[in-house]
């Protein structure tokens, strides 16, 4: 029996404040509660980001809601938390963001056969200009589309 992917979680703010280049799929160390929150839908990926310490990857303030049947045992909603990725991967986002001066955000968190996965995006900050011309793209892009479909409609 093989399962799926389903998206929990998107951050929509990742694609509208960096370019993203590249993209890596990690796994993340959580506690069972967490799991039963994320399968709930319970997390927001807004204001988090990736760090590399020590030669581990971390993912800071990525906010899971306590699961609501949980105990006083349920963690932190905002506690750091631990991604596997495998060493070679780790080597290479070190010398991206040391070098390069990129950064590492969560871009997607999503269920791939039974297990929880992270999307990280290895992007550069969008100046403010920047911002401004991809909303006048995405907005001639709806404009098309909408003339395009009344087009068929007619």
């Amino acid at each position: 029996m093989r399962m799926g992917i389903k998206i929990i979680a998107t951050n929509k703010k990742a694609y509208h404040d960096y370019f993203i280049e590249e993209t890596y799929e990690a796994g993340l160390v959580l506690t069972g509660t967490e799991v039963k929150s994320l399968r709930q839908g319970n997390v927001n990926l807004k204001e988090s980001f990736c760090r590399i310490k020590d030669g581990e990857l971390f993912i800071n303030n990525m906010n899971i809601s306590p699961y609501e049947q949980g105990n006083r045992e349920n963690p932190d909603p905002t506690r750091v938390r631990k991604l596997l990725l495998h060493r070679h991967e780790i080597d290479r986002l070190t010398r991206k963001t040391e070098e390069k001066g990129l950064t590492l955000i969560a871009t997607k968190i999503y269920f791939k056969e039974g297990r929880v996965k992270l999307e990280i995006g290895v992007g550069k900050g969008k100046k403010h200009f920047d911002k401004r011309e991809s909303l006048k793209q995405k907005q001639a892009s709806r404009e098309i589309e909408k003339i395009l479909k009344e087009n068929r409609k007619g």
